[in-house]
């Protein structure tokens, strides 16, 4: 993708003098020695952590769905993301771990990263990211069932409002044959947790 990440240098130079305007109504000084390159850099930053707008996930994809017969679960875990909570626009991370039960189709492995950040760059909540990334790989694969845990740090929760430091959430998303069988789910959790 190119440096602006699918936005045109107008776009980014709008971006821009809009972070320049915000430094203003803040009291600082864009004009100081620190800031003056500030709001471009801003801009650029976050043309990148919201490419996810710009991307399509069959282009992700690109043909890395392969005929396989035989695995039982397939899974990816401790996929790290970095996302931003759509209600403050700070910060949030932690990792995913996605779990499919193959229906004769199997997905290239570093795909389920590209597909999770793919929902991560872009204003986000952590149970939408979560669903989401259960859904695509249902509809991306057929599979006979996914299964998504995500653990995630929330700056909007640990550097304002309620300042809780060591807080996590934890969001846990089922489709298809893990909505029904316990023993699946169960395995699944195991397998992540060991």
């Amino acid at each position: 993708m190119d440096k602006n990440y699918g936005l045109s240098e107008a776009t980014i130079r709008d971006i821009a003098s809009h972070y320049e305007a915000i430094l203003s109504l803040l009291g600082e000084d864009p004009a100081r020695e620190g800031l003056l390159k500030t709001p471009m850099r801003a801009a650029k930053a976050m043309a990148y952590l919201t490419r996810g707008y710009r991307q399509d996930a069959d282009e992700i994809i690109n043909d890395a769905i392969f005929t396989h017969e035989g695995s039982k679960m397939v899974i990816v875990k401790g996929i790290e993301f970095y996302s931003l909570c759509e209600h403050h626009i700070l910060p949030f991370y932690g990792t995913v771990s996605v779990g499919y039960i193959p229906n004769g189709r199997t997905i290239g492995l570093s795909k389920l990263a590209r597909l999770v950040d793919f929902y991560a760059r872009r204003m986000q909540v952590q149970e939408r990211m979560t669903a989401q990334i259960c859904s695509i790989v249902m509809e991306k694969l057929g599979a006979k069932g996914a299964m998504v845990v995500c653990d995630g740090e929330h700056l909007c929760m640990k550097m304002r409002g309620v300042e809780k430091q060591l807080s996590h959430t934890l969001s846990i998303e089922t489709a298809g044959v893990f909505d029904s069988d316990h023993t699946l789910r169960d395995e699944f959790l195991r397998a992540i947790n060991h």
